[in-house]
């Protein structure tokens, strides 16, 4: 069994947690070259790499993947300044989407040579902890064909929505950006832009969708001890002993 050390880092800007989650990649990433161009320093396979899973909330930003189109982005810079909302074009997967407050953000910086070489597999992990945690609040999760995240009524004609977004960025096996959970996001955010790309779907949260505000802390809880079970991981506070979940 991995141990994956957690971190709830609160509010924080979407750049300073960019900037960590690159610190914790690279920090990998110096492990494996080391092991892989110098055998003889003998590191070992279990006692090399970490792995690290994320949960934060952002001020208002809007996020551009590397394989998203500007064209998503519906307001202007003048616009953007006015609502007080950053923008930020980055190395992740999708196109564009919202980050704010009333959101869980996950990012799990995971070496999946621990796990499953398999990025469409790590996607879908992704996605079933989100769709596991949702049946705590009496929410039925699932999945769109051709598209990631979680979405609701996904097979429902004119009713799919989506109220989870994913994007990752992996290299050498290494992941990092994730997940974003519209917990009890004010969804008028999503209104100038076209989000991930996709102009016929809708967003909704789980504030809408229970008709109440929901306890984004006991919603973390859930999640991280979903994470745990769908990568069959001990999830462990950063520096602190391991706890049962």
């Amino acid at each position: 069994m991995q141990t994956i050390l957690f971190e709830d880092l609160g509010r924080v800007a979407y750049d300073a947690a960019w900037e960590y989650q690159e610190t914790l990649m690279q920090a990998n990433l110096r492990i494996k070259a080391a092991r892989y161009n110098s055998p003889e320093a003998n590191i070992p396979v279990e006692g090399g790499t970490q792995h690290h899973l994320l949960f934060c909330e952002h001020p208002h930003v809007y996020t551009l993947g590397k394989s998203g189109h500007m064209e998503n982005l519906l307001v202007n810079d003048a616009r953007l300044k006015e609502l007080n909302i950053s923008f930020f074009k980055t190395n992740r997967g999708g196109d564009i989407t919202y980050h704010g407050p009333g959101q869980v953000v996950g990012y799990p910086i995971l070496d999946l040579e621990h796990f499953e070489t398999d990025l469409g597999k790590y996607m879908r992990n992704l996605e079933a902890v989100i769709i596991r945690m949702l049946v705590h609040y009496g929410i039925a999760g699932g999945r769109l064909p051709g598209a990631t995240g979680v979405w609701l009524d996904a097979d429902v004609k004119g009713k799919a929505r989506k109220i989870c977004a994913m994007g990752v960025r992996c290299s050498r096996w290494v992941t990092m950006h994730g997940f974003a959970l519209n917990v009890n996001t004010d969804l008028r955010y999503f209104d100038y832009i076209v989000p991930c790309g996709i102009t016929d779907k809708s967003v909704t949260s789980m504030q809408k969708e229970l008709g109440k505000n929901v306890d984004a802390q006991e919603v973390k809880e859930i999640l991280w001890h979903e994470f745990g079970n769908v990568f069959e991981a001990a999830i462990v506070p950063s520096g602190l002993e391991e706890v049962a979940i």
